[in-house]
């Protein structure tokens, strides 16, 4: 016969008044976690007590009740309510629920109530404040109920805004937390599925990788057109910004770009209606130009506007401020914070003074146009004063208007006050992309594009490197000197003609003009162009006048802007350059690389998708990846898209110093042939001004091996 089921039976429960509670000392818990006894007695004022306490009841040595209960559980909700009687927001003798437990052990239900508790799952968190901000709840409302801050109730409404079925995915545990983070940071909800479909099958699923995918076709608000339009035009009209709340976004991404590229449009316009009305002849408008497109143009020597007798006295007094300043600290090993910043802050407002405005005789403006561009930081760049060759007046015109006022004079006939002008032509153009290759099993050369964009930037470097090593660009010049006047060179030169032809760059990747070597040359240039003097007839006494250093330093650059290391297709019909002429001028390219060290990883080189792993097939990145990362590395990416692929193999050789072969050095058996081209470091065998104290011999001429980048 079959035993009866022992019936479960409850402990009772009944409202026990506060001032017949006591805190029982069998409470297991001793250490402080979770919301303090503040804040929990904050919820209980503005919800009540939601649990009941555990308590027995208090007997005495003879086990009689005495009246009064223990609570060997629930010791901090006891705790609130204390605090709660002694600001007197609460009756000692309100009534509290609680369950009267009878027998068994105190630490022993004290225990298990703590045991047994199970927090939310962070998805039920999310929803949970989801509907409290559909029920009209604020943000700030949330946080304070709650007792966490806004930020956070914001984080957890974006989670709780990423699409269901990702949802589902991670309630069981098939993503996590920092992926969930990762897709809120757009509100596609198609997209988040599109993207999670994608990383779950390739099994590259990092969070910064679903961001990279989910952000692919945005604009980052860093970028140069954001700046210069300013988040809150762009939102104003529109656009949507996409911001990560869980990580640094430098400001987030902007997902319309047509509508983004239209605003900056309209904004440069506007911009240069400005400009045009000073009566320039021509402006052009781009967000940026390429390098070197003021070459052959002559720049108008403006003058700048001189300073109040206020502003000087400012000057002054700021400049004597800054000297007592560095005088009174004088040695010591670290600043204080405000002296500091005030150095600073002089700095800045000393250098305010030097950025004065330049005026222009308005016959020269009239005849000379202005380049309207955006600079990397995204401030309007207004470069004035440029005079094309054919705007240039006839010699004789030039002559008798030298007897006419600059406020008379006239150019095709127009009045000064109404000088004829070209409206600005906004061209805002990108880089055409090339189709992507297909997998084969050969690895096709490089694009002959792709090789001349890279030989341009070697040949920037390697103008700087030159510009800087005036013996070596002396015995460059001196070969050049050689094939002209010695017959057994088959020469194409005429007597004693010597000429510097600046060779521009037809062919030259987006930002080339950014790039540090390009900055390095622009910088040299300009000192050397504010030293020299404005009038041609002054030029040979004022070389005279110079140092032997400086004539060397001059030499070597005025020297470098003859180097030519670009590499273009030939014309195997002889109906332009052969490639034999490219092939010989690379080689003596090569032969001066050797001789000033270049190195094109310290001249600021990294391959990026831009540059050269979106422009080559998946073999040629892989190859790329395995040479700078290692066989590992690539194995890692293998399986990618070519998009995908590229972005990875950017990250993965950015401080690795690969380079692709056309910016390598050349085989090192070609260094034995280029060292013996190298001075010998004797003095006496170099003109006077070239001649220098031992501590000034250049360090190419200093043995030791060089290392080849990706060998």
């Amino acid at each position: 016969m079959a035993s009866a089921v022992q019936k479960i039976k409850l402990s009772p429960s009944r409202d026990i008044p506060f001032n017949k509670l006591v805190l029982s000392q069998s409470n297991v818990r001793r250490v402080k976690s979770g919301i303090s006894i503040e804040q929990l007695a904050e919820s209980i004022a503005q919800r009540t007590l939601l649990q009941s306490l555990s308590v027995r009841a208090v007997v005495d040595t003879d086990g009689t009740e005495t009246g009064m209960f223990e609570v060997p559980a629930g010791g901090r909700r006891y705790r609130a309510l204390e605090l709660l009687v002694k600001q007197k927001r609460m009756a000692k003798t309100q009534p509290v629920p609680c369950v009267v437990r009878d027998g068994g052990i105190a630490e022993d239900d004290s225990l298990a109530e703590n045991d047994e508790r199970i927090g939310l799952h962070p998805l039920d968190q999310f929803r949970a404040f989801q509907i409290l901000r559909n029920g009209g709840m604020s943000e700030e409302d949330i946080a304070a109920r709650h007792f966490v801050t806004p930020a956070i109730v914001k984080q957890r409404l974006r989670l709780a805004s990423v699409s269901p079925k990702l949802h589902d995915v991670y309630a069981d545990d098939g993503m996590t937390l920092e992926q969930l983070m990762a897709f809120s940071v757009t509100g596609d909800l198609t997209r988040q599925e599109q993207v999670w479909d994608n990383v779950s099958r390739s099994q590259n699923d990092e969070p910064y990788q679903i961001r990279r995918m989910l952000t692919e076709y945005t604009v980052r608000a860093s970028d140069r057109r954001a700046q210069f339009i300013g988040l809150d035009a762009y939102e104003e009209a529109g656009g949507v910004v996409l911001r990560d709340l869980f990580q640094h976004d430098d400001g987030g991404w902007l997902q319309d770009v047509p509508l983004l590229d239209r605003l900056v449009t309209e904004k440069l316009k506007t911009e240069t209606e400005t400009v045009a009305a000073e009566g320039w002849k021509w402006i052009e408008v781009a967000i940026d130009f390429p390098y070197a497109h003021t070459r052959g143009l002559r720049v108008l020597d403006g003058v700048q506007c001189g300073l109040a007798a206020e502003e000087q006295a400012t000057i002054e007094v700021l400049k004597a401020e800054y000297a007592k300043l560095e005088a009174e600290h004088d040695g010591a090993d670290e600043l204080p914070d405000e002296v500091d910043q005030r150095l600073g802050e002089i700095e800045t407002a000393l250098a305010a003074f030097d950025d004065r405005p330049i005026t222009y005789q308005p016959a020269d403006i009239a005849r000379a146009g202005v380049f309207v561009s955006i600079d990397a930081e995204g401030a309007l760049s207004v470069d004035r004063g440029y005079v094309r060759p054919e705007d240039e007046l006839p010699v004789a015109e030039s002559e008798q208007d030298s007897d006419v006022e600059p406020a008379a004079a006239a150019v095709d006939g127009a009045e000064p006050s109404a000088p004829a002008i070209q409206r600005a032509v906004i061209t805002i153009g990108g880089q055409v992309t090339e189709p992507e290759d297909e997998d084969d099993d050969a690895v096709k050369p490089l694009p002959d594009r792709l090789v001349t964009e890279l030989t341009a930037e070697r040949t920037l470097a390697l103008r700087d490197k030159l510009a800087t090593t005036p013996s070596v660009a002396f015995q460059a010049v001196l070969h050049k000197f050689c094939l002209d006047v010695f017959s057994r060179y088959s020469s194409y030169g005429a007597a004693m003609e010597v000429l510097v032809r600046n060779v521009s760059f037809p062919v030259q990747a987006l930002g080339l003009k950014d790039s540090p070597a390009a900055k390095a040359i622009d910088a040299r240039h300009k000192t050397w162009e504010e030293r020299l003097p404005k009038d041609k007839v002054d030029l040979w006494d004022w070389l005279i006048s110079l140092t032997g250093d400086e004539q060397a330093a001059l030499f070597a650059h005025c020297a470098s802007f003859g180097v030519n290391a670009l590499y273009e297709k030939g014309d195997r019909y002889g109906g332009g350059v052969t490639p034999h002429i490219v092939e010989q001028r690379i080689t003596e390219a090569d032969r001066i690389a050797w001789a000033v060290d270049l190195n094109m990883v310290e001249s600021g080189w990294r391959p990026t998708v831009e540059n050269y792993l979106g422009r080559v097939p998946k073999r040629r990145i892989l190859e790329a990846v395995r040479e700078g990362a290692g066989e590992r590395a690539a194995q890692l990416i293998d399986h990618l898209k070519k998009g995908d692929m590229a972005k990875e193999a950017e990250r993965l050789l950015a401080e690795t110093g690969w380079l692709p072969e056309p910016l390598r050095m050349p085989d090192a058996d070609q260094a034995t042939t280029a060292s013996a081209v190298e001075p010998e470091g004797n003095g006496e065998a170099l003109p006077e001004f070239l001649a220098g104290d031992d501590e000034d011999t250049p360090a190419d001429e200093a043995d030791g091996p060089r290392m080849t980048a990706a060998e």
